[in-house]
């Protein structure tokens, strides 16, 4: 399949999905090798970048998503009439924080980290579709341990979650060293 063609594929596929493709299954669809696909899905992106296009391609994980360019946000707002999405509260930006950094991640150990209950802010962050469950934990009680989703993908800009800034983790079963105060003459 000639490049433009294969561009324009793609392009027809991404807007009718309306959600992220996978590349392997545009590789299926398209009966063209992975690498291609993404060498086209990746130059189709760049040309809606640079010629500033009211739409954008994204690359999330292992797949595509067209999405309308965030400097069309109030344009797009205004003519469909939709609500921006509510902001996270602190308590459920630190609750996503730590599920996004020690995935897959109990509310129990959301709570520890925090060190108050984080129900609520779990539970929100489960209806706006940042979390989702990711099974239980194999131990006395199978607490459900939560992942984050591509919308949080989508929501934060980021392609994986490799990208998400390096962080110092607490390593859990061993204690926390304290603090001893020095004299004065040490």
């Amino acid at each position: 399949m000639e490049q433009t063609e294969l561009q324009r594929a793609i392009e027809a596929i991404l807007f009718a999905a309306g959600e992220r493709v996978e590349t392997a299954r545009l590789s299926m669809a398209l009966e063209t090798d992975e690498d291609v696909i993404i060498a086209a899905a990746n130059a189709l992106a760049d040309t809606y970048a640079f010629e500033r296009r009211g739409i954008r391609i994204l690359k999330l994980e292992k797949g595509y998503q067209m999405v309308s360019s965030g400097e069309m946000a109030d344009y797009v707002t205004k003519a469909l009439e939709t609500r921006k999405p509510p902001k996270l509260s602190s308590s459920q930006l630190e609750a996503l924080t730590i599920i996004a950094y020690y995935q897959p991640a109990t509310k129990a150990m959301v709570e520890q980290i925090r060190g108050v209950d984080s129900s609520y802010s779990v539970g929100a962050l489960l209806n706006k579709k940042l979390i989702e469950e990711a099974g239980r934990l194999n131990v006395p009680g199978r607490p459900i341990q939560y992942r984050t989703t591509p919308d949080f993908l989508r929501t934060f800009g980021l392609e994986s979650l490799e990208e998400l800034p390096p962080i110092e983790k607490i390593n859990f079963g061993e204690p926390i060293p304290e603090e001893v105060p020095q004299q004065e003459g040490e």
